[in-house]
């Protein structure tokens, strides 16, 4: 992919997994140039995807929030805070960017792609959002519901009647710990590889005297989370369930060691 951008084959690919063919494609366009690009190119461009954003950002979570409404019935304002925000997080909405092949048609800046900006979770999340945005001022407010149903909506599981919605493994994995007895688990950083803007960090987390679990993140933060769901999914087996790239159900009906 040149830097300045997809192709007409390209950008009709992109439509069709986004589900939408778009009237005014100058839209599509701004949604998929980042500010990096923007700032390179030639004056009298259509500039950057940053206001798209913004208003993607709220398409999206309306959108969101009336499907977990009408998939969960019965869930309380807390448990769909929870499941909303997990679907519409940075890391959530970077791995649907990637399912519809958004990383290749961003356009980028020449330091931006250097320093592997089409892999960075902000940037593809950036973009997605955009891309909802471009939509609804596109086709409008059906095609945006369309959009976020069919992209957004399905990365949730079904949820058993009794489960708890849980997004935060190194929370749960501390109360578990506590209504066992034990001491609250600690965190230790085992390597750090990899240039600055592609690191990696291997974090092991400990329970008593003992190593529970090892994970690796991009951050010793994403890391520390990993290992501690890691560490859950020992200490409770089927009773875990994954349910998106951030949130999880305890089959159970409280967070106790079995």
């Amino acid at each position: 992919m040149s830097r300045a951008g997809p192709d007409e084959r390209s950008l009709a690919r992109l439509e069709k997994a986004a589900g939408h063919v778009f009237g005014d494609r100058a839209r599509l366009l701004r949604a998929l140039t980042h500010s990096s690009s923007a700032h390179e190119a030639e004056s009298g461009t259509a500039g950057d995807n940053e206001v798209l954003e913004f208003l993607g950002d709220s398409v999206i979570g309306l959108f969101t929030a009336e499907y977990v409404l009408a998939a969960y019935p019965g869930r309380n304002e807390g448990e769909l805070s929870k499941l909303k925000a997990s679907a519409t997080s940075t890391l959530a909405l970077a791995e649907r960017a990637r399912a519809i092949k958004l990383d290749k048609a961003i356009r980028l800046g020449r330091g931006e792609e250097r320093g592997g900006g089409r892999k960075k979770p902000s940037i593809l999340a950036g973009a997605f959002e955009a891309l909802a945005a471009a939509i609804y001022l596109d086709g409008g407010f059906e095609a945006a519901r369309r959009f976020v149903s069919a992209h957004v909506g399905p990365s949730l599981k079904p949820i058993k009647t009794g489960s708890q919605t849980i997004n935060n493994a190194k929370s749960a994995l501390q109360e578990i710990c506590q209504k066992a007895g034990l001491a609250a688990p600690g965190y230790r950083v085992l390597s750090e590889k990899g240039p600055a803007h592609d690191r990696t960090f291997v974090v092991e987390v400990r329970v008593g005297d003992r190593a529970r679990a090892k994970a690796k993140g991009a951050s010793k933060k994403s890391a520390e989370q990993a290992a501690a769901e890691k560490a859950l999914k020992a200490f409770l087996g089927r009773k875990f369930k994954r349910l998106s790239a951030e949130a999880f159900v305890i089959e159970a009906d409280d967070l106790s060691l079995p």
